[in-house]
């Protein structure tokens, strides 16, 4: 049914995402698909990184470490950005055809006021997208 799953991954916050990352592991074995990381990350140094470059090792390595045991290594997407916040909606939707992936599971949040004002990532990915997505609460 799914071949390929991307998951957005911010490396500052993997507290928040353990069940995103359980969730498309788990199905990632059960549908004996691809699994992609995707990272945006700035040339600005950061908390996580210095550089786009060692961002992306991190991201690489963690791919690794977070491998579903289905026989499929997964692979590893970072995007740079000036503005990765502002960006990310549009970045997931490139990726999202650069990856070929044809369901994403994102993280989100509990719903707030203000996303009826200004949507979750997770909703405009789904609203715009032409795949499934998948949206995990914390």
């Amino acid at each position: 049914m799914f071949n390929s799953i991307m998951v957005p991954v911010d490396l500052a916050h993997l507290d928040a995402l353990e069940k995103p990352l359980t969730v498309a592991a788990d199905m990632a074995r059960h549908y004996n698909a691809q699994l992609c990381y995707v990272g945006v990350t700035t040339s600005q140094p950061s908390s996580v990184a210095r550089t786009p470059e060692e961002y992306e090792q991190k991201l690489k390595t963690f791919a690794q470490e977070h491998a579903p045991d289905n026989g499929h290594q997964p692979t590893a997407r970072v995007y740079n950005s000036h503005d990765p916040v502002t960006d990310l909606d549009d970045i997931l939707l490139k990726a999202i055809d650069d990856v070929g992936a044809d369901l994403v599971v994102m993280g989100t949040h509990l719903p707030h006021h203000i996303d009826a004002i200004m949507p979750a990532n997770g909703s405009k990915v789904a609203a715009h997208s032409d795949v499934s997505v998948f949206l995990v609460r914390p």
